[in-house]
C-alpha cells in the first residue's frame, strides 16, 4: 500500500492512523459493486442500502478511502457547476444552466444536513463561499455572474463592495466579491473517514488495497470486476473513479486527468490572524482562469492552492508535487498578506482531478442496459456535487425518480478526448491559453 499520510496533510493529521480493511480474497457474489472509495463512492453505497437494505452492496478501493481527490482536496463545499457558470449555459443553455445551480444548492445544504445528522467531525463551517476580482477584468466577470444570477431570478448571494472587503481582510487587494453564505469548509478526508463509517454502519461491505486490473461484461449480463486476489460478480456496476477512470480503457477517452497544488502554512498566532482580518472565515476563490483558491484551517492555517495545474502523458498520475507552483504559491500568499511575511510553510501536496473535454460534469452509463454507471468531471468543485451524485445514481439504480435523476447532465453525450499524443497536446495548449490570459488580462 501507498503511504496515504505522505499525501496531503488532511491525512497526515487525521486523528488516528488508518487500519486498512482487508481486501478482496476469492470469488464473490453481489447485487451493486462499485469502483472507488472516495465520496462519490461512498455516498453511492450509503444511498444503495438506505434505499434498499437487502441490496448487497460491495466496494472496491485501490488504496484507503480517501487517498484520491476526497483525501486532498480543499475542502470547499460550494455550488459552482463544472468549471464556470457562463461555460455551462454556453454549452447547453440558460435553463439548463440554472437547473444545475439549483442542482448545487441542494447539493451544499444535503451535505450540510449529512454532516450533522450523522455527527462527522469533519471541522466543517458553514463559514460561506467568496469569489473575488483582484482586478478589473476580474471584477467584471464576478459582476458577470452576478447578471447571470439576477437573470435566473435566483438568490443566496451578496454583492460585496470594495470597502466592505477592505473591512474584512485588512487589504486593499480585493476589488468586489459574491459571496455565498450557505457555502463552507471542512477536511476532506476526515469527511471522507465519516462517509466510510456511515456506509459501512448501513451495511455496505469495503474492501481497501483491492485495485481493479479490468472488468468486463459476461455473455448473461452480469459485470465481472478483478483484482489482483479477487473477483466480484454483479448485477450493477458503479465507476465512482473520477480521474482515475484514464487506468480503464471504457473511460479513458471520456476524461484527462489535471493535478493542482496546494500549499499550508504553519499556524497564524493570534496577532497574525488579527493583522488579516478574515473574521468571516469564508472559503476564497479570485476570477483567473487558474484560479487561486484559499482559506483558513481549524487551527488557523492558510491553505492556498491553485494558480497553474500539471497534466500528464496518458495515464500517467505521477504529478501529484510541482515545485514551480508551489513558489508561486507561497508568494501569492505574502502578496494578498504582506503583513504575513517570513511565515512557514510546512505541508506542499497535489492530487488529480477529472477534466471532461466540455468542461461539465456528467453522471453517464456504459451500455444500453444502464446497469454500469459513472460519474466524473467535476473539476475541481466536487465536495458536495460527489454526495449527491451518489445519491442520485442510487435512485438511478433503485429505479426511485426524483429532481435529482431528471437532471440535464445524466446520460448526456460526452465529447471524448482526441487520442494520445493530441490529447497531450490539447491540454498544454489549453493551459497555455489560461496563462497567457490569465497573465495580460486578468491579473
Amino acid at each position: 500500500m501507498n503511504d496515504y499520510r505522505k499525501k496531503s496533510y488532511w491525512l497526515e493529521a487525521l486523528p488516528e492512523p488508518i487500519v486498512p480493511n482487508d481486501a478482496l480474497a476469492g470469488r464473490q457474489i453481489a447485487d451493486v459493486v462499485i469502483m472507488g472509495g472516495g465520496y462519490t463512492g461512498l455516498s453511492t453505497g450509503y444511498h444503495l442500502k438506505k434505499l434498499n437494505p437487502n441490496l448487497d452492496v460491495r466496494l472496491l478501493e485501490a488504496d484507503v478511502c480517501g487517498y484520491g481527490a476526497s483525501g486532498r482536496n480543499g475542502g470547499f463545499s460550494m455550488t459552482l457547476f463544472g468549471l464556470t457558470k457562463g461555460i455551462t449555459a454556453f454549452r447547453f443553455n440558460d435553463d439548463k444552466a440554472r437547473a444545475a445551480q439549483i442542482y448545487m444548492e441542494g447539493a451544499v445544504d444535503y451535505l450540510h444536513e449529512f454532516i450533522s445528522s450523522h455527527e462527522i467531525d469533519c471541522d466543517y463551517e458553514q463559514s460561506g463561499y467568496l469569489l473575488v476580482g483582484t482586478s478589473a477584468a476580474q471584477a467584471k466577470r464576478v459582476e458577470h455572474d452576478f447578471r447571470i444570477l439576477e437573470r435566473w431570478d435566483l438568490g443566496g448571494v451578496e454583492r460585496w463592495d470594495r470597502q466592505k472587503l477592505a473591512a474584512e481582510f485588512n487589504t486593499d487587494f480585493y476589488k468586489v466579491g459574491w459571496f455565498e453564505p450557505r457555502c463552507g469548509i471542512l477536511n476532506p478526508a476526515k469527511l471522507t473517514r465519516g462517509l466510510k463509517q456511515a456506509a459501512e454502519e448501513k451495511g455496505v461491505t469495503i474492501y481497501e488495497e483491492s485495485p481493479v486490473t479490468a472488468f468486463s461484461k459476461g455473455s448473461t449480463g452480469d459485470f465481472f470486476v478483478e483484482t489482483a486476489a479477487g473477483a466480484i460478480q454483479s448485477d450493477y456496476l458503479v465507476i465512482a473513479t473520477n480521474a482515475y477512470s484514464v487506468l480503464f480503457p471504457q473511460l479513458r477517452a471520456m476524461q484527462k486527468p489535471a493535478f493542482t497544488h496546494i500549499v499550508l502554512t504553519e499556524p497564524l498566532s493570534p496577532d497574525q490572524l488579527e493583522s488579516i482580518g478574515w473574521g468571516c472565515r469564508a472559503g476564497v476563490e479570485d476570477a483567473r482562469d487558474l484560479i487561486h483558491y484559499y482559506r483558513l484551517t481549524h487551527d488557523n492555517r492558510i491553505a492556498m492552492g491553485g494558480g497553474d495545474v500539471s497534466v500528464g502523458y496518458g495515464a500517467d498520475l505521477d504529478k501529484d508535487l510541482n515545485e514551480k507552483t508551489f513558489r508561486h504559491l507561497e508568494e501569492h500568499i505574502i502578496e494578498i498578506f504582506p503583513q504575513l511575511e517570513g511565515l512557514g510553510i510546512t505541508h506542499r501536496w497535489g492530487g488529480p482531478v477529472s477534466v471532461t473535454l466540455d468542461m461539465v460534469p456528467v453522471i453517464g452509463y456504459l451500455g444500453e442496459d444502464k446497469k454500469a454507471l459513472f460519474s466524473m468531471g467535476c473539476i475541481g468543485h466536487g465536495v458536495s456535487m460527489t454526495t449527491t451524485n451518489g445519491r442520485a445514481m442510487a435512485e438511478l439504480i433503485c429505479g426511485q425518480p426524483s429532481e435529482r435523476t431528471e437532471l440535464f447532465f445524466i446520460g448526456r453525450k460526452v465529447i471524448p478526448w482526441p487520442p494520445e499524443p493530441l490529447t497531450h497536446g490539447l491540454l498544454h495548449a489549453i493551459r497555455g491559453f489560461m496563462k497567457l490570459e490569465d497573465h495580460f488580462i486578468y491579473n
